[in-house]
């Protein structure tokens, strides 16, 4: 072995390679999706919501009416679906669940672009907004809209500017690390997923404020669908999960102090540069 040069094995023990990580990503939307439409579809059995196609909405319905007369009460809003038992029960346990992997998608995305790309005020919002929205998650998840209404709304209000910040500056980081035409491919991808999300999210706002039947059913569609492009722009992160290795994790303890350190790298590379410099002169 060449003296002052590292072994294969030593290289290798450096930074392994971590590729159950990918798992992470795709695990979000993979898990938080179906377990919607499965909160949607057991609020659909129990009659508590009415079907996404449904366009016929009454003022009221008598009590020994048809099963299928809809009101404002029963239009199909993702927190409406998991408003009453025993939805109620699952739709808490995704929006927990949900919120924790958020949490970690956030973590590992920072330390990722810190990694590979170095400090950044945006990164540094981006991991903030991911946080912000997970806690607001897990309040809209334990407070139902029927119960709680004033937390509920409150949590719903933070997740949902919160995740679209994400999804922003999430999208401007990757154009700014990209170095291939794939990274640009991804990040095309992800300014259309977060584009989707913005208008949906506007539409929702706007439709779910007013008084008419078919707007209120048209903010619960807007807002399924804005919920499905936020999860689905999560899933895209696999591909940066992929290069995730124990460095990583070590970006994260070592973030506080890498100013310091590029800070005592570049005094000894100026004064190894004097020392050099002033030993040509004692030669001549």
């Amino acid at each position: 072995m060449v003296p002052g040069r590292a072994s294969p094995l030593w290289r290798a023990r450096l930074g392994p390679k971590m590729p159950a990580w990918v798992i992470l990503p795709i695990a979000l939307p993979a898990f938080s999706i179906p377990g919607m439409w499965i909160v949607y579809a057991m609020a659909l059995s129990n009659n508590h919501i009415c079907p996404v196609h449904n366009w016929i909405y009454n003022q009221s319905c008598e009590l020994d009416g048809s099963i299928s007369c809809c009101t404002l009460d029963h239009i199909p809003l993702v927190s409406k679906c998991g408003t009453l038992p025993p939805e109620s029960c699952f739709f808490s346990l995704i929006c927990s669940l949900g919120s924790f992997m958020v949490v970690l998608v956030g973590l590992l995305r920072y330390a990722h672009v810190i990694e590979h790309y170095g400090s950044s005020l945006l990164n540094t919002l981006g991991l903030a907004a991911g946080w912000i929205c997970a806690a607001g998650l897990i309040m809209v998840g334990n407070f139902q809209v029927d119960h709680a209404k004033v937390l509920h709304y409150i949590g719903a209000g933070v997740a949902f500017p919160t995740s679209m910040l994400f999804l922003f500056l999430q999208s401007i980081l990757t154009y700014r690390m990209a170095k291939s035409r794939s990274h640009y491919w991804t990040g095309h991808l992800r300014s259309i997923l977060a584009a989707l999300a913005f208008v949906t999210l506007i539409f929702s706002g706007v439709f779910f404020v007013q008084q008419s039947f078919i707007l209120q059913h048209l903010a619960a569609l807007c807002e399924w669908m804005f919920i499905i492009n936020v999860l689905v722009f999560y899933g895209t992160f696999t591909a940066e999960f992929g290069a995730i290795s124990t460095d990583t994790f070590l970006v994260l303890l070592k973030a506080r102090r890498t100013p310091k350190s590029y800070k005592v790298d570049s005094n000894s590379s100026s004064m190894s540069h004097v020392h050099s410099h002033l030993e040509n002169l004692a030669m001549m």
